[in-house]
């Protein structure tokens, strides 16, 4: 671990001299390197990283393919922006194309996913010529104001933030652990919508209504994965009115969930599918993709970037995607997931403080509860603290903070697994 004469210390307190507080890091390292499933300090500490940087090292830390194609892109060019077209955005285009679902087939490259959750309410807005936006209790979307205005998993993102976009309803997330029949989950599906009626009813007409935004697993909101009918009962809510349905896959998307995409698991087409982080290992690359037939009727630079679709993090998306494929990274997810969210619920049966683990693949939620039940931050906190005694970083989530998400490298191996499991048994503990 860090000592007082550590060079992480002295890093970290030119650190506090020179970077806006503002931006929070989880633990007191200072990485020099990663490779694989692990990460390097300064010190030459090496830590199991369950945290792939949000869910974004999907092909473990500088794997030789992406980087080589870095490497190698970054000796011919760089950088063009819109001023002219290059063939990495349009070979990328082409393969995330090729990878979506149904018959998404027209592609915008962004540097972010709120940059691209933004371009999608831009889109339905637009196409529909309606206000309004239908979101889910829970949420995460972003950090920008449309996307702060989306996001409803913690106050803390969006306090003092006023005057937020309007036009956006909140309809409850069916968290059947959290709900009132949780041994009815169809009974938690059915309250959503009844609630989705009332805001038909009384706050805004589905005429009006121009999208639903919904993550597909919530990922700050705690890694709840609804029951199955959830997505589809919504498509065909849509459908009905009219309404865009806008699936935001930003954190649960390119094989994390155990295939490509999280809806996959469901056959749910969107209007819509955002997507970033596991698509390019590391590189700021984000994308949202839609039908061509929308699309056309999007006047030419009603929405741009400078930066998105760069060249270099281009390569690096086609070098991981390519990974993701052949080293069946999806199936390896699936497989690994199961296995692991297994022994965890084998272990959650002596501790009385876990109250749930679910997932899907290598997106895993432990929830932890206090002795009445209620969401413990406190339990949070001891294990995420724990585990970076043991040099392993793991990230919490949920709506009071009381979930420990696992999202480690679809590359990682076997041993590393046992290894997290390991410490995960030591530091639940009570």
């Amino acid at each position: 671990m860090v000592t007082t004469k550590s060079k992480n210390k002295e890093f970290i307190d030119r650190d506090k001299h020179c970077v806006n507080q503002v931006l929070s890091r989880l633990a007191p390292i200072v990485a020099e390197r990663g490779e694989g499933s692990y990460l390097y300090d300064v010190d030459g500490n090496k830590y199991l990283d369950m945290t792939t940087g949000i869910g974004v090292t999907n092909v473990g830390h500088c794997h030789p393919r992406v980087v080589e194609a870095i490497r190698e892109q970054a000796s011919q060019l760089i950088h063009t922006s819109v001023t002219t077209y290059h063939r990495k955005y349009i070979e990328t285009a082409e393969k995330i194309k090729s990878l979506s679902p149904g018959k998404l087939d027209s592609v915008f490259l962004a540097n972010s996913g709120a940059e691209c959750v933004e371009g999608a309410v831009k889109l339905a807005k637009y196409v529909t010529n309606r206000p309004g936006m239908i979101n889910f209790l829970g949420s995460f979307h972003g950090r920008t104001h449309m996307c702060m205005a989306l996001t409803t998993s913690k106050l803390y993102y969006k306090d003092m933030m006023e005057p937020l976009p309007p036009a956006i309803y909140t309809a409850p997330f069916p968290y059947v652990f959290r709900s009132n029949t949780p041994d009815n989950p169809e009974a938690v599906v059915d309250e959503t919508f009844r609630q989705i009626d009332v805001l038909f009813n009384q706050f805004i007409s589905p005429k009006q209504v121009a999208a639903f935004v919904v993550e597909p697993i919530l990922g700050e909101g705690g890694y709840v994965v609804p029951p199955d009918s959830f997505l589809p009962r919504l498509r065909k809510l849509a459908d009905q009115h009219g309404i865009m349905l806008i699936i935001d896959e930003v954190q649960s998307g390119f094989g994390r969930t155990g295939k490509m995409w999280a809806i996959d698991h469901i056959g749910v087409e969107p209007d819509i599918l955002t997507m970033a982080k596991g698509i390019a290992a590391g590189m700021p690359l984000a994308a949202f993709v839609s039908r061509k037939e929308l699309t056309d009727t999007w006047p030419a630079g009603r929405h741009g970037t400078t930066f998105g679709g760069n060249p270099v993090a281009c390569a690096a998306a086609l070098a991981s995607m390519q990974v993701i494929e052949e080293e069946k990274l999806a199936e390896r997810a699936e497989k690994l997931g199961n296995e692991m969210m297994t022994r965890l619920k084998k272990l959650a049966e002596d501790r009385p403080h876990i109250g749930e683990v679910r997932g899907r693949g290598l997106m895993i939620g432990i929830e932890f509860c206090d002795k009445d039940g209620k969401p413990s931050k406190e339990w949070v906190d001891k294990v995420v603290k724990g585990c970076l005694e043991h040099n392993m970083l793991v990230l919490s989530c949920g709506q009071a903070g009381q979930v420990v998400r696992l999202i480690p490298p679809l590359t990682i191996s076997d041993s590393e697994a046992e290894k997290a499991l390991e410490i995960l048994e030591i530091v639940t503990r009570a």
